[in-house]
Parts: structure tokens; sequence; C-alpha cells
């Protein structure tokens, strides 16, 4: 990136901050009336960010996957605010060329906890860089080490390649647990939208292989059915950050010409669900993706899995990423984390021991 672009963008990113840093009646004022739909409130903060977004202009829709993961970099480059911190970072590559980021939090005991996780992007966007902050508000929250795995993108690579890399990357921490530092009884997966539909896709290929699966699954938002349309993505599709059109563009793009009711691919409609790990299961109420995450866990509490449903009637789609200029994405996020790392701190009380491999 040119020295003019970067600089471009760190200005932009200090005006983004310093609006946040205004006044409530100020924001209150730049983001209009109250929104409600079904009862529901929309954050302020949330609604600010809309505001900011629409001035902006910026889709996905009539955009190449170049362009848009170019926008997809800058646009975090300007949300993602100061790292967390105290979180040690090391860059990796594992089998089959892939990169990946271990990240380990001050603090974080030797055989502890490790979540394996896949960022959001429609498989097709996003990188480990888009979600380093994320990885280090979880790891530090949690006390726990996240390795992020950076799976190939669609539409250059298209399903199932995006779930082979997420199973190679689970079944890598799985067999260097001890290099890690970690448990092996403790390895969890987890991610947000498409990364949390490949997180729950590695519990059932695991399944389907006969091999040792995760010890718990975290899911934020998680993508759930290229089948159905639900209400939620009628109500939510448009004005709410993840719009109707872009979903039908992720989707194309990354499906292909697949079965989309492929167990893989819209692991909802999957009749083995109970042989997947217990599981925390984050929605949005003003996300279009909302009754899809909401219905694949209460689906996995019938199949006796035990869940923890979080439902934040408040926040948007994509809220893991405003960890940097939201409270009340923070206190979503640290939710999370707290969940997470009570599962795994009680390897046969949270989670399932699993025999080695």
């Amino acid at each position: 990136m040119r020295s003019r672009d970067r600089a471009s963008l760190a200005m932009l990113a200090g005006g983004f901050r310093a609006v946040f840093s205004l006044p409530w009646p100020v924001r209150r004022i730049l983001a209009g009336p109250p929104v409600y739909r079904e009862g529901q409130r929309l954050d302020l903060d949330m609604q600010v960010f809309l505001r900011l977004q629409q001035l902006t202009g910026r889709g996905l829709v009539d955009t190449s996957p170049e362009q848009a993961r170019r926008h997809v970099e800058e646009g975090d480059r300007i949300l993602r605010g100061r790292p967390v911190e105290p979180v040690a970072t090391r860059d990796l590559t594992i089998p089959d060329g892939l990169a990946a980021r271990l990240y380990t939090p001050e603090g974080a005991v030797l055989g502890g906890g490790l979540l394996v996780y896949y960022h959001g992007g429609g498989w097709v966007v996003g990188s480990l860089d888009s979600h380093d902050n994320v990885c280090r508000f979880l790891a530090r929250h949690a006390a726990v080490k996240v390795l992020s795995v950076a799976y190939r993108l669609a539409p250059e690579h298209q399903f199932p390649t995006a779930v082979e890399d997420a199973y190679a990357g689970f079944r890598y921490a799985q067999r260097h647990a001890t290099e890690l530092g970690v448990n092996p009884d403790a390895v969890a997966v987890g991610g947000d939208s498409a990364g949390g539909n490949l997180a729950i896709s590695v519990g059932l290929r695991a399944a389907r292989d006969g091999t040792p699966g995760p010890a718990y699954q975290l899911l934020i938002y998680p993508a759930t059915d290229h089948t159905t349309r639900r209400r939620s993505r009628e109500l939510y599709g448009q004005g709410f950050f993840l719009t109707d059109a872009s979903m039908t563009w992720y989707s194309d793009h990354y499906a292909g010409s697949a079965e989309r009711a492929d167990s893989l691919l819209s692991p909802l409609l999957s009749d083995n669900l109970s042989t997947l790990p217990p599981a925390y299961v984050a929605v949005a109420g003003f996300d279009p993706l909302r009754d899809e995450g909401q219905a694949f866990a209460e689906k996995l509490s019938a199949a006796g899995v035990p869940v923890t449903l979080r439902r934040f009637d408040d926040l948007i789609h994509g809220y893991a990423n405003f960890v940097g200029f939201s409270a009340r994405a923070r206190e979503a996020m640290r939710d999370a984390a707290t969940v997470m790392a009570r599962a795994l701190a009680s390897p046969g009380r949270g989670i399932v021991k699993r025999d080695a491999s």
C-alpha cells in the first residue's frame, strides 16, 4: 500500500474514533431517531456506524472479489482501533501451506485450552489481519491460546475447499497440542458468520471420518443454511450492514454448483447433530442470519447437545469486529470469551474428553 493511501486510512480511522468519542446526545443527533423492529431497539453506536457506512456508499454487489477484499482490509484498518494487549503473536505455516497465527495472552496456562478460529467474510473476503483484533480479544478475555487459520477463499476455491482447510487446521492443532503448549482434550473451534459455518463443519467432518472432534464450538452469528430464506432475512436484509444481495453474492461465489443441502454447506439440515460438541451460539437481533443461527442452536439442543444461546437484540451482524469502538460489542464478545473459558477449563464437565489420535 502506498504511503499516501496509508495516511488517508489513518486520517479516516482518526475521524472514525473521534465520532465515537462524541457525547451521547451528539451521537444521537448524528444517528437520527431510534430504530425499532419487532420490539427491539438498535444500539446507538450500531446506528451511528450504519449512518457512517451509508455516507461512504460502499457495497459488495457488482464488485469483484478482489475489490471486495481490498475494501474489507481498508475498512478493518479504520474500524479496529488499538490492538488488544497483552497478547503475543506468532505466524505459522501449517500443512498444505496454510497460513496461521497463534495468539498467546499474558498469563495463559501451560496445558490450557486452545481455540482454532476461522474468520468471517462470506468465504470470499477476510483474512488473518481482518480478524486480528477479534482473536486478540478472545485470547485476552478467555485466557486461552487462539490459532487463527487462513482458509482458501472463493470463488477461486469453492466449496468444499474451505471445509478441508478448516479441518486441516483443527487436526494440526490436535496433533501438535504439546508443541503448542495446550491440552489436546481442550481444543475448541470457533468463528463468526462464514467462520462459524466452517467451525460446525469441522465437527461434522470429524464425526463422518470417525476421528476425535472438537471439545467445544464457539459460534458467533453463524451461517447455517443455504437453502431457506427466513423471516430475519426479509426484515433485516437491507440497511443493517449485511444485506440480502450481498448474502446471495457470497453464497453464489462459495457454493457454486454444489448441492446446497449438503450438511457441510448447510449444517442446519444435518440429521446427525448429536455428534457435535457443546456450543456457545450468539445471534444479533438486527441480523438477517439471526433466525438460522437460532434455529441451529435449538436443533442442537433438541439433539441433546449442551448449548448456551445468546441473543443480543440491539446488535447487528459483524459486531465481533466492532470491539474497537463499541462498548456493547465488547460486552457481547466478553460474554462469549467467558463462557468458552469456563468450558475449556473443565474437561469432562463442560466439554467432552477425547481419545488421542
